[in-house]
């Protein structure tokens, strides 16, 4: 499995990734601000990472309102880890930080994936196997989906990838290690890592490796999770479904590996998918099953490093640059066409952002979910579904509005009975409307 780094030129090996990596930062944080200036992103998910990463820079325990008034993040999913961006939410304290340093993170995950390609490949089919990864459709999608704590894991998982490839053992399970504080299945990559390392002979090691991460898996899910949640229960459980959707799934492994020209199914690194993979084709919840949102992020870079590693058994190395590229700019295309104008004409968002205005700091707030990440900063934000009870001070919903998660029939006559029962309209356009409670 070793990669002998010894043919590239030591500046281009020293500098190289470092630029596709500064690159990639570029677009992905371009893309990520223009959806959240055009109103494109959303309370579920982004608002709610802010609610949390808010109540850490505040020195709270971290909840959202936005997934029920007061509930604990940490009951949701296990991610301990963005209590990191709190220094940084201090200074800037905008959705804006985290969509930043979501791109950053998916960015540094370049490192690790150029150097191994341009070090087996040579530097110019090392660079456009860069250009295909940075453009790959995991990671793009979740680009295009808001803010996730699986941003965290990409860069974990692509050095800890790149570790095990060069046999640095212990250094591989250094950078896999906090990925106990991601997520709570994975651990379970952790684990798989041991597997790695079982299978090349560091038995010792792999075999703690194994069992710490399963271990510390099993305990999220079936304790910590579930006594930190108010339901006492693992909130994400859904039931399985292992043999629905047959032909999703299969679209979905097929564009995992057909990248890479299928070299990566000649190496044992992409054993580190398996458990990622495993957890989303048995689960009932079909938005785990395709090439949506933000679940097939942390597979990018073990795709590409094992591809990396058994491209080196493969006669016609040029394929691998040649797939990675179409691919890459295949899915450039498919994700672009998401990143429009958005649903309003700048002249409504203008609108739109004057009559949030007139929403105080530190107001009590329920908001359609393209409305909330205007106000999590600063208001106390709850969703507006057409169901809640709840009475906030202040009542603000888009126009259109969206028909997720309930129908646009349902929020239409929540908002009716709002009017009639004690909220007076402050302000009403062809985009929106505010309400305030008398």
């Amino acid at each position: 499995m070793l990669i002998d780094l010894a043919p590239a030129p030591v500046r281009a090996r020293l500098t190289f990734p470092y630029v596709v990596a500064a690159v990639a930062f570029a677009g992905y944080a371009t893309w990520s601000l223009q959806r959240l200036r055009t109103f494109d992103a959303s309370g579920f998910d982004l608002g709610i990472f802010e609610q949390a990463v808010r109540s850490y820079a505040h020195g709270h325990w971290p909840v959202s309102d936005l997934l029920g008034p007061g509930a604990p993040t940490l009951g949701d999913h296990f991610h301990p880890i963005l209590a990191l961006l709190a220094p940084f939410y201090l200074l800037w304290p905008s959705p804006a930080c985290l969509l930043v340093a979501q791109a950053f993170l998916f960015a540094l995950s370049a490192v690790p994936v150029t150097r191994c390609a341009s070090r087996v490949l040579g530097a110019r089919r090392g660079a456009v196997v860069a250009a295909g990864y940075v453009l790959s459709w995991g990671l793009l999608s979740a680009v295009n989906f808001d803010f996730h704590e699986v941003c965290f894991a990409v860069p974990m998982v692509a050095f800890a990838a790149e570790h095990l490839l060069r046999e640095r053992w212990r250094a591989a399970v250094w950078c896999a290690l906090p990925l106990v504080l991601v997520k709570e299945d994975l651990p379970m990559t952790l684990a798989a890592v041991g597997v790695v390392l079982v299978l090349n002979r560091q038995r010792r090691l792999g075999w703690a490796v194994v069992v710490f991460g399963v271990a510390t898996s099993l305990l999220l899910v079936t304790v910590v999770l579930p006594a930190l949640n108010p339901a006492g229960a693992y909130a994400h459980g859904g039931g399985f479904n292992p043999f629905g959707g047959s032909i999703v799934k299969v679209s979905m492994l097929l564009a995992l590996v057909a990248p890479t020209a299928f070299t990566a199914l000649r190496s044992p690194l992409l054993l580190l998918a398996v458990p990622t993979l495993l957890w989303r084709l048995v689960s009932a919840n079909d938005r785990y099953w395709g090439m949506g949102y933000h679940y097939s992020a942390v597979l990018m870079p073990i795709v590409f490093l094992a591809a990396a590693d058994g491209v080196r058994r493969f006669d016609r190395q040029w394929l691998l640059p040649a797939c990675a590229l179409v691919a890459g700019l295949a899915s450039l295309g498919l994700q672009a066409a998401h990143l429009t104008s958005g649903v309003w004409t700048p002249s409504q968002r203008t609108g739109i952002d004057a009559v949030l205005a007139r929403i105080p700091d530190g107001a009590d707030v329920m908001a359609s979910n393209r409305l909330a990440p205007r106000l999590t900063s600063r208001c106390t934000v709850l969703f507006f579904d057409g169901v809640s009870t709840a009475r906030p001070e202040w009542v603000v919903v888009a126009k259109p509005e969206q028909s997720w998660p309930t129908t646009l029939a349902t929020k239409a006559l929540a908002l009716e009975e709002l009017k009639s029962t004690g909220y007076l309209r402050v302000e009403e356009t062809d985009s929106v409307v505010l309400l305030h409670r008398a």
